[in-house]
């Protein structure tokens, strides 16, 4: 196994981030970040960075519910300003399109916040 030795300040911030947003690891950009749906892997297996200090909390979550929340809140102002839907197929719409939204989002914004971290050298990185 190789190991590469970086300093945490000359990480790039941007990178990481999209890397981890793409679910790939932030350092090699191949490996991947998370197994299943929301489950951190140990290690990447393409560069072999120690994924185990990966500390997302509930962060995701948070930044997940802030995005849909608002991109939702836009989109019921325009369908009701546009067709004026009946309130069941307003809110049956709206609905599916938030849980889908959330759910496409949530391990994208994990993975995001390992990248960041990674860049920051936070948490053990």
């Amino acid at each position: 196994m190789s190991t590469v030795v970086e300093n945490a300040g000359e990480r790039d911030l941007r990178l990481a981030v999209r890397r981890g947003a793409g679910l790939k690891c932030p350092r090699c950009g191949k490996g991947r970040v998370l197994h299943r749906y929301l489950k951190v892997n140990k290690c990447c297996e393409a560069c072999y960075l120690d994924l185990t200090h990966a500390r997302a909390d509930d962060g995701p979550a948070y930044f997940t519910i802030l995005i849909v929340c608002h991109l939702v809140g836009f989109a019921m102002h325009f369908i009701w300003s546009t067709w004026e839907p009946s309130p069941l197929v307003m809110a049956s719409t709206v609905s599916a399109g938030a849980i889908a939204l959330s759910l496409l989002l949530l391990p994208r914004i994990k993975g995001a916040m390992i990248g960041f971290q990674w860049a920051k050298g936070l948490h053990g990185f």
